[in-house]
């Protein structure tokens, strides 16, 4: 689903911007910017030190297209050479995806996220909860056996807030249609709209590393 389809969607659940197609069908493609990629006009601020390039996964918890995206993520994760920074980043296309950024920042606050990103994802796509409100989401923390007196006061804390606060402006300098999607050094944006697919997005995301390596 694209950002502006979000504002006339509310209360619906969020459908990403296009499904997965096959890793083959990019296997020698040629990509191009403004085809399959786009190109900032401002560079977006990048958090990674000199030497590193940085990739940001643009995502939201109730997005099932962010939840099939998941596994093919944490498998490229898992390849990325040493000199990439990668680092996810929750949207907020209306208010009421806040509460959600500020449990994805509490999670990392307390170093959970790596345990409990699919977890979340489960919970609202398989589980079927609703994980949209504070109160909702902090007994779903303490019943998944997070210390719910530590969760709720990093959920509630200034420093979750200006991580979200942090996100939107991101985003924004990003442009994001939508989600899933991926930024690679403050330079350029790709989502399964200009790739064609997630997989494909992946693909396009690596050669922008390999470009962003020789600058």
């Amino acid at each position: 689903m694209k950002r502006r389809e979000f504002s006339m969607a509310a209360g619906a659940t969020s459908l990403g911007l296009l499904p997965f197609g096959t890793g083959a069908q990019a296997q020698g493609a040629s990509f191009k910017a403004g085809t399959d990629y786009a190109v900032l006009e401002k560079r977006a601020p990048v958090d990674a030190p000199a030497g590193k390039v940085e990739v940001v996964e643009f995502f939201w918890y109730s997005c099932p297209h962010c939840h099939a995206f998941e596994p093919a993520l944490e498998s490229w994760i898992r390849k990325l050479p040493a000199n990439v920074s990668f680092k996810r980043v929750p949207v907020q296309f209306r208010t009421n995806f806040q509460p959600q950024q500020q449990l994805f920042y509490a999670l990392e606050a307390m170093g959970k996220v790596e345990e409990f990103q699919r977890k979340v994802f489960g919970a609202i796509h398989q589980q079927r909860q609703n994980l949209s409100t504070e109160t909702q989401i902090i007994e779903w923390a303490a019943a998944n056996g997070l210390d719910k007196a530590k969760f709720t006061e990093a959920f509630k804390s200034f420093g979750v807030a200006s991580k979200v606060q942090r996100a939107k402006q991101l985003q924004e300098a990003y442009q994001v249609a939508g989600v899933p999607a991926l930024g690679v050094a403050g330079r350029w944006y790709v989502d399964g709209e200009l790739a064609k697919s997630m997989d494909r997005a992946l693909l396009v995301t690596d050669f922008l590393i390999g470009e962003a390596r020789k600058a």
